[in-house]
């Protein structure tokens, strides 16, 4: 089976060192909510002089506005919508895509992997199905263990259904998958692989906070839509059961438009370094 992928199997194995290391601290993490969840109720742990959490934190809630943080979806959402879960889907994406394309060029062994019977297409197939792998395993390990700590909390379970988790965890998925387009298609035209880690870090942290802004600033509402964040609703799945559809769309079309334009890419440009 492995020699019929090489490609998918290499650009795993290579770094399955860091992808082990950031499954475990995946898992580690979401346990860690899900035990502060079922230890202290979200109201409780928010309040403040009487007060509920500000407005502005509906953006670590992973909801669009609906769901607050001072409860048990928007507390499960903010475990899927916080900075180190971003960095550890990032981490991922980013040196799996930087190793797609532009590392090869870079190092000068582009030229040496890029024959017959190895194809611009083929390679880039499969190293993208190593990063889409990749990052279905991460959401896979974080969706499972959300899903063990409410199934295993009674209260939480009253407010949460599984269903909610499971959908949550497909928009995880969806979310990782619209950072993997713009990633390969930088990976497909740039030369350096700092460029694509660069550019990978650049657009989570300023759609994190262009959701921000435009959740605590009125005026700048309507630049919600820019942002995968806006989409990426994990506390709205969580609160609902069910998947929404429409922004699970957004997030995986733009990624696959953004895999398609990879491959024009690197299929029109010169791999010489």
């Amino acid at each position: 089976m492995r020699s019929r992928w090489p490609l998918f199997w290499i650009a795993l194995y290579r770094r399955r060192r860091m992808l082990a290391a950031l499954l475990v601290g995946m898992v580690a993490f979401e346990a860690l909510i899900v035990v502060v969840a079922g230890a202290l109720a979200p109201a409780d742990l928010f309040a403040a002089g009487g007060k509920g959490p500000p407005s502005a934190y509906r953006a670590f809630s992973g909801s669009s506005g609906a769901v607050s943080i001072a409860s048990y979806p928007g507390l499960l959402g903010a475990g899927l919508t916080h900075p180190f879960w971003i960095a550890l889907q990032l981490t991922a994406i980013g040196s799996l895509a930087a190793a797609a394309v532009a590392a090869d060029v870079e190092s000068g062994t582009v030229e040496l992997v890029v024959v017959r019977p190895v194809s611009r297409s083929r390679l880039l197939a499969e190293r993208t199905a190593a990063l889409v792998f990749a990052v279905l395993v991460l959401n896979a390990a974080a969706t499972l263990t959300v899903a063990a700590g409410v199934a295993l909390s009674p209260d939480i379970h009253r407010m949460v259904p599984l269903s909610g988790v499971l959908a949550a965890g497909l928009m995880g998925f969806g979310f990782a998958l619209c950072m993997t387009g713009p990633a390969m298609a930088v990976s497909a035209a740039g030369r350096r692989r700092a460029q694509v880690i660069g550019a990978t870090i650049a657009i989570g942290a300023v759609g994190f906070a262009v959701n921000f802004i435009a959740l605590a600033w009125e005026p700048a509402a309507p630049l919600r839509f820019l942002s995968p964040f806006h989409y990426y609703a994990p506390g709205d799945a969580l609160a609902e059961g069910g998947v929404l559809w429409p922004q699970l769309g957004v997030l995986v079309g733009t990624g696959l438009l953004g895999i398609l334009a990879a491959h024009l890419l690197l299929r029109r440009r010169d791999l010489a370094p």
